[in-house]
């Protein structure tokens, strides 16, 4: 989740980046530098590789720098060179599905080359959509180079790509295609000042503990989305226990939002400014828990830092400390943190003098929490300590309702991270999938909905024509369908969609028609196909007696 930063800083406390970029990427970081400009000072520079190195060795010797970004090869390049932080911007899945879907728009012959790694999750999309995508994976300019002319020869007439091999591509006489969206370069500039906050957390409290997370809450009460009586439960129950410095255990299943509950936890309350720690009990090995959460003395231990380390608890300082998954802390800590409960101070490992503390604990767990306690798994004390509000949060399958309004708010969401508006009347089309999803139970909750949701919006964004119906649901996700029924073409063997050809459907290809006048010229270049087999493909499906009447008269 995107953690939230102070909306404007002083001048003086800006955080301070340089962008390193080359080529077409230079452009696009200066366009997005503006949109930050009342959250950071950043300044581009137009090198690449050892010649940014050398420049930026320099200038370090006499100005501040917070972090770099820069993307692809030279951000890897940069990487390794630097003492200050590198932030790389990566192309997403969703940019790379969008430059597929415009080179193909040019050529059906089209080649992705990437630096060092390949996509093996091509192939899925290959087959899915009817494509033929040549692949190729370079280290040096000089193979980004021996790939364009690899491809070349090997028929390629689009390569898609970073600036370099765009470059490459459009110099050999191809057609080159960015792959890089605005969307990820503000990721990764959002990346930077999220950066920059933790940075200045540990300049200021010690180092941030392994495993901790630290923000200032993110999440609001309204982003607990859905309007069934159990999310209006829980949202009222929020508001009430904002007001208490008592402890709090949220409980739910995985994909419930237990961290985004405790973070609207602590956004309602009066400790809403200071930090909002986080740490998941089960995700960090036994033997450096203790010292995560209580901290240590120097000469603790072997290999402790000088001076000390401050925990968890020191850094939460005046806020609130998330222990996520608390089910999972080992018996012997759980001691540990019992006394730092009722005593309300902490004594870091190997040291003696208690630190006074003033920290709201927020637990979560996605396991029964008493049965643990029946079994000796979990102390009995701790779990009454804990547990003084409890706030449970339903499945997604115990709130139905929620499914259809939660589906369009993460399609839509989707969809314009793809850069695609949402079409008028996607609310009618989710809610005609709303028994499907009504019917279907939802291990993973909203986290799954959220992701398939996701997994929607591409397919529709390659597929502009195509409703989202309940059968094409099934087709995209036949998870959602019960066992044995999921629908031909669809297996779950592949999980990828079978070709649907947005312009043999006659009600969408009259909308398109009509919308440039009867211009097929126009509505085979909106739909990125020629004019003959915009031409062929009414004649089958006049033919065929498929064609409308209306698709007729828009014809």
């Amino acid at each position: 989740m995107r953690r939230s930063l102070p909306a404007r800083p002083d001048a003086a406390d800006k955080p301070v980046f340089w962008t390193v970029s080359i080529s077409r990427l230079f452009d696009l970081f200066r366009d997005i530098t503006l949109e930050f400009d009342d959250r950071a000072t950043i300044e581009p520079i137009n090198l690449g590789f050892e010649e940014a190195v050398k420049h930026i060795r320099q200038r370090l010797k006499t100005e501040r720098c917070d972090a770099v970004i820069a993307a692809g090869s030279n951000a890897a390049y940069l990487k390794g060179r630097l003492a200050v932080p590198v932030v790389i911007a990566k192309a997403s899945g969703f940019d790379l599905m969008q430059a597929l879907a415009r080179a193909r728009r040019q050529t059906p012959h089209i080649g992705v080359i990437t630096y060092q790694d390949a996509m093996p999750e091509l192939a899925d999309f290959q087959n899915a959509f009817g494509l033929r995508i040549m692949q190729r994976t370079y280290v040096t300019a000089e193979d980004a180079r021996d790939r364009v002319a690899e491809m070349k020869a090997d028929g390629a007439r689009a390569i898609v790509g970073a600036g370099l091999i765009t470059d490459l591509a459009e110099e050999a006489g191809l057609t080159g295609v960015f792959v890089y969206s605005a969307a990820s370069i503000r990721l990764a500039f959002e990346d930077a000042l999220e950066l920059a906050q933790l940075t200045q957390l540990e300049s200021n409290r010690g180092r941030l503990p392994l495993g901790g997370r630290g923000r200032r809450g993110g999440h609001r009460l309204q982003d607990l989305r859905g309007d069934s009586a159990a999310m209006q439960r829980v949202r009222e129950s929020i508001g009430l226990f904002a007001r208490s410095p008592a402890t709090v255990l949220i409980e739910g299943e995985t994909g419930t939002g237990k961290e985004l509950a405790a973070q609207a936890l602590h956004r309602q309350g009066p400790r809403a400014g200071q930090p909002f720690i986080a740490i998941n009990c089960g995700a960090v090995a036994e033997s450096l828990l203790e010292s995560e959460l209580f901290g240590y003395d120097e000469g603790a231990f072997t290999g402790a830092r000088r001076g000390g380390h401050a925990g968890l608890f020191e850094a939460a300082q005046h806020g609130t400390l998330f222990l996520d998954e608390i089910g999972e802390m080992p018996l012997a800590l759980q001691t540990r943190l019992l006394r730092v409960l009722e005593e309300r101070e902490v004594v870091r490992v190997g040291g003696t003098r208690p630190i006074a503390l003033d920290v709201r604990i927020v637990s979560a767990t996605h396991c029964d929490l008493e049965q643990r306690v029946q079994t000796g798994a979990f102390r009995r004390d701790l779990f009454y300590r804990l547990a003084v509000l409890r706030l449970p949060l339903p499945a997604l399958r115990e709130r139905t309702e929620d499914c259809v309004p939660l589906a369009l708010w993460c399609l839509t969401s989707a969809l314009a991270a793809l850069g695609v508006a949402a079409p008028a009347n996607l609310e009618a089309e989710v809610r005609a999938c709303e028994r499907v999803m009504a019917e279907y139970a939802w291990p993973g909750n909203v986290r799954q909905l959220r992701n398939l949701m996701e997994r929607v919006a591409l397919y529709l964004a390659a597929q502009p024509l195509q409703a989202l119906s309940p059968g094409f649901l099934l087709t995209v996700a036949p998870e959602l369908a019960p066992a044995g029924d999921a629908p031909p073409g669809s297996a779950r063997r592949t999980m990828a969609p079978p070709v649907v050809d947005p312009d043999v459907v006659p009600g969408r290809l009259a909308d398109v028609i009509r919308q440039f006048a009867g211009d097929r010229a126009a509505a085979a270049r909106h739909l990125g196909i020629s004019r003959t087999t915009l031409w062929r493909r009414l004649k089958e499906l006049d033919d065929s007696g498929a064609a409308t009447a209306s698709t007729k008269r828009a014809a």
